[in-house]
């Protein structure tokens, strides 16, 4: 049964047990003839040819054996079924203890018991591994992750696989329809959302979001929030004067930006993101309003690269200000000596990279155990340390970019979850394909 599902398993159990009853009850004894009918007439008919069968001269190697003495008939015919049933019924037994074996896999994913530790640890010794599909940087996090995790659970080989979130939707989509998936977690921004939409996420419990806004956690329990994600302008201090840094959206209409300006094209976190934080944020006729004086900018439409790329090309010098840039980027930039900053503005948009258990996931009770040493304290603490923002509210960032974080800044945050940056993407792009190609 290794690399079944474990619907095929059940099933195959069911269909095996179905069948098992059905032989048991072929060969039951027959009513008295009052109470005939015609469906006891093929029992019956069935009984008395296994009776034949039982009865004929029976042979090994062509030899044939005589009829036993009556002394020996007596002793046989006390009921010709004497040795099948039993046997039977021992089989049905195991069976049933087979299928509820088979039930336990998937269910300790919902499981809260006292001893859900312990049934995870004791499942994830078999499976020996788990597959990691993630956003995050390898070297700064998704290595730090697979060391402690393994340090703490030594029997689990963690094997990580680092993509844009958009490259992850694509990959996992492609294993669950070829009915070969490699991943068990899949972790990323807006992945989570997507692929709950699509079908390809199970839903699974952990106690580790106790501390989480109810926000960071999805209500079918199909996703959890990793980290967060703040946005902001970045501009380059040579090109653009302190007192001339635009401290609000207005700011960006300044008709001495004209031609400076770039976004991140093909990214839901670029564009599309940056048009549907307004729109929440002013609704749609303010918004539409602003668009299209921002339009008469002439923005620069970047797709050549990540954007950390673009802020690469705002230190440069190639761009003064670029938009919808991660907060953060500008920072650690700054922090080493380059010509950057950082600039938030009202409402910062922010976002979360979400984790969730793919579905038909070989190794569940490991997948599982990572999800819980991620969320946990610990595992936000090496988010921290990556210079990550920890979606848990109770893990400071890291010093150097706290001044990022809104709620310390004081400037207002609009939380763009999962559901809603899905479900305004497509209609942001279509605002940004009328006015900014």
């Amino acid at each position: 049964m290794r690399g079944e599902t474990r619907s095929c398993r059940v099933g195959k159990i069911a269909s095996l047990g179905a069948a098992i009853r059905r032989g048991v009850r072929a060969i039951l004894p027959t009513r008295s003839a009052s109470e005939a009918c015609p469906r006891g007439q093929r029992r019956a008919s069935g009984m008395r040819s296994l009776k034949a069968l039982l009865s004929a001269p029976r042979s090994v190697s062509g030899t044939s054996f005589a009829q036993p003495t009556e002394r020996r008939r007596v002793s046989t015919n006390r009921h010709p079924n004497s040795f099948v049933i039993p046997i039977l019924i021992i089989i049905a037994v195991a069976l049933s203890a087979m299928s509820a074996e088979a039930q336990s896999v998937p269910d300790i994913l919902s499981y809260g018991g006292p001893d859900r530790q312990q049934k995870l640890v004791d499942g994830a010794r078999k499976e020996g591994q788990v597959v990691f599909y993630s956003a995050m940087i390898v070297n700064q996090a998704l290595r730090p992750i697979a060391e402690k995790f393994s340090r703490k659970y030594p029997f689990i080989k963690v094997t990580h696989w680092r993509a844009d979130s958009e490259e992850l939707a694509q990959k996992i989509s492609a294993e669950v329809r070829a009915n070969h998936v490699v991943a068990d977690v899949v972790e990323g921004t807006g992945v989570g959302e997507i692929a709950a939409q699509a079908g390809f996420l199970v839903p699974y419990a952990t106690p580790a979001v106790a501390a989480y806004p109810p926000q960071y956690t999805d209500p079918n329990r199909l996703w959890t929030a990793t980290r967060l994600s703040y946005f902001s302008i970045a501009y380059n201090t040579r090109l653009v004067p302190a007192e001339k840094v635009p401290k609000n959206y207005e700011g960006l209409l300044d008709p001495a930006w004209k031609g400076k300006i770039a976004w991140r094209i093909g990214s839901s976190s670029g564009t599309p993101l940056f048009l549907t934080n307004l729109r929440l944020a002013w609704g749609e006729e303010r918004a539409r309003a602003y668009f299209e004086k921002l339009k008469e900018q002439k923005i620069v439409n970047f797709g050549s690269g990540s954007a950390r790329t673009l802020v690469d090309r705002v230190i440069a010098g190639e761009y003064a200000i670029a938009l919808n840039i991660f907060a953060h980027h500008p920072l650690i930039s700054k922090a080493k000596g380059a010509p950057v900053n950082s600039q938030l503005m009202d409402p910062v948009a922010s976002t979360a990279a979400t984790m969730g258990i793919i579905k038909g996931a070989k190794h569940p009770n490991a997948a599982l155990l990572l999800i819980d040493f991620i969320l946990s304290k610990e595992g936000q603490e090496v988010l921290a340390a990556a210079d990550y923002f920890p979606a848990d509210p109770q893990v400071p960032p890291a010093a150097a970019l706290a001044s990022v974080v809104p709620r310390i800044a004081g400037v207002p945050e609009n939380f763009v979850g999962p559901e809603k940056l899905t479900k305004y993407t497509d209609s942001s792009e279509e605002i940004f394909r009328q006015l900014f190609r």
